[in-house]
């Protein structure tokens, strides 16, 4: 207490009124002349000395516990914030300048799974890994978790030559810091160029490859869906063939929960991704066709194939919490599609974790998903913010309210809830919150037709034939309207 007295009064940034402590024997006595209250004293001490601001400085304290603090707090006119353990402030190593918003595990509501320790260096420790898009949000939290498990070597793949340039500079900075022996090869290259991905596959020779290359915002796609095809599923099918023809042992794909009855193309091209790898995994040996019809050598299938689905990931980019924060920031409108839209959420380490996971528990084929408790609607996601930053809702009820939540309506092709299975009843697995899909999928020797007139599709701009062939291969596709088309 008398380190976060001294650190404020230092920063002048705010001023110190007093400490909330859940030792009541603690309660009354002062710390530099700042009274100590217990939690329920909180309320009128707020309205009484007109606090603006409630530092969290609990570092260690559980998951759980910090929710009902947060939760307690919410419906006070404070903004929520977090503080650094005090042993930092002390030690100099940060300041009261580093005060930040509350993570997106806060906002999450639940606690994070926790990892098994045994899945995650399976097929990593001491291997060659390969990542594309690791300059994304998802390829880059993979690449951090993937060190931690001490790979000999890591191969960073990405199209866009600033992200690869950030993740491999700042793994470069955890590997040191660590005394990691990882190797570190950034590659620029794209998914939808076979050539060079079978180039860094023969000289590099991963044991195991991640595939989060991919466009993924949805109405983005649903305007750009020739994109969305050439880079979503034929990409994937490049990497997959590669994958096969060097003889890579494990493949596995990053994939969504809007592959479930889409509404979207991008939600239809990462079912096809999927049912690509699922016709390849049941193939024991697999011919490939040249662009123009002409079969290849039948080629033995070394490698086991896996995807693993997931919903939305709090903090990605692109996600509504960095949004939000920015509207917040901007004094509103918070914006929302519809007041009724749910989606299922997980942290990003816990998404990459859930992958590397369910990658090492792979048979073949397998599509897994996670349990990831209950949806959340988006606009009760957008309240809790407001509430948390100090601020109210501006409503009917609420005329002086600070910050209107808008409902600016449905994005094409944007559901109002996700799904996680096609079919029914998924089988357990080795993690109690992971589990594997039955989903019927086509013969490779079927796929490969449609592959072919899916790409002529493409190259020739052709939406409406895309879309067709959706409809027909994609269970539950459903367009809602025609997109324009870039």
């Amino acid at each position: 207490g008398v380190q976060t007295a001294l650190a404020l009064g230092v920063a002048r940034q705010f001023v110190l009124l007093g400490f909330i402590d859940d030792d009541a024997a603690k309660a009354g006595q002062t710390i530099n002349g700042a009274d100590i209250m217990t939690p329920a004293e909180v309320p009128a001490a707020v309205q009484r000395m007109g606090v603006t601001d409630i530092l969290l400085a609990m570092p260690t304290v559980g998951r759980a516990r910090r929710n009902e603090i947060i939760d307690s707090l919410r419906d006070l006119p404070v903004h929520v914030r977090t503080l650094p353990g005090m042993g930092d402030l002390a030690a100099g190593r940060v300041t009261m300048q580093d005060v930040q918003e509350l993570d997106v595990e806060d906002l999450l509501g639940r606690a994070p799974v926790p990892p098994n320790p045994d899945l995650l260096a399976r097929h990593l420790a001491g291997q060659t890994v390969l990542v594309t898009g690791a300059g994304g949000s998802i390829g880059g939290e993979l690449c951090r978790q993937i060190i931690l498990e001490r790979p000999r070597h890591l191969v960073l793949v990405d199209h866009n030559e600033f992200g690869l340039y950030a993740i491999h500079g700042e793994l470069l900075g955890l590997c040191a810091e660590a005394a990691l022996p990882v190797q570190l090869t950034p590659l620029l290259g794209s998914v939808r160029n076979y050539e060079r991905m079978k180039e860094i596959c023969r000289h590099h020779r991963p044991f195991t490859i991640y595939h989060a290359a991919a466009y993924k915002h949805v109405p983005m796609v649903e305007s750009n869906p020739t994109e969305g095809v050439l880079n979503n599923v034929l990409g994937t099918l490049n990497v997959a063939r590669v994958a096969i023809e060097t003889a890579v042992a494990n493949f596995v794909l990053i994939s969504t929960d809007k592959a479930v009855r889409p509404t979207n193309v991008m939600g239809a091209t990462k079912r096809m991704a999927e049912l690509v790898l699922q016709a390849l995994a049941a193939s024991p040996r697999v011919r490939f066709c040249a662009p123009d019809g002409a079969a290849g050598p039948e080629l033995p299938n070394p490698t086991r194939f896996s995807m693993v689905r997931f919903g939305n990931v709090l903090g990605s980019s692109g996600s509504v919490v960095p949004l939000f924060r920015k509207q917040l920031l901007a004094g509103g409108p918070v914006t929302v599609t519809h007041a009724d839209v749910t989606r299922y959420f997980m942290t990003i380490p816990e998404a990459a974790q859930l992958v590397l996971q369910a990658g090492a528990m792979a048979e073949g084929g397998d599509v897994f998903v996670l349990d990831m408790g209950e949806p959340v609607k988006i606009i009760d996601l957008a309240r809790r913010m407001v509430k948390l930053s100090g601020l109210s809702v501006r409503d009917a009820e609420h005329p002086d309210g600070d910050i209107d939540i808008q409902v600016i309506g449905l994005r094409p092709g944007e559901k109002l809830y996700e799904e996680l299975l096609i079919g029914d009843d998924p089988t357990p697995t080795a993690h109690p919150r992971i589990m594997k899909a039955r989903e019927q999928f086509v013969s490779w020797g079927e796929l490969e037709k449609t592959l072919m007139k899916l790409r002529q599709a493409a190259i020739g701009n052709d939406a409406a034939a895309i879309r067709n062939i959706f409809m027909q291969l994609v269970s539950g596709y459903a367009p809602e309207q025609e997109s324009p088309v870039a």
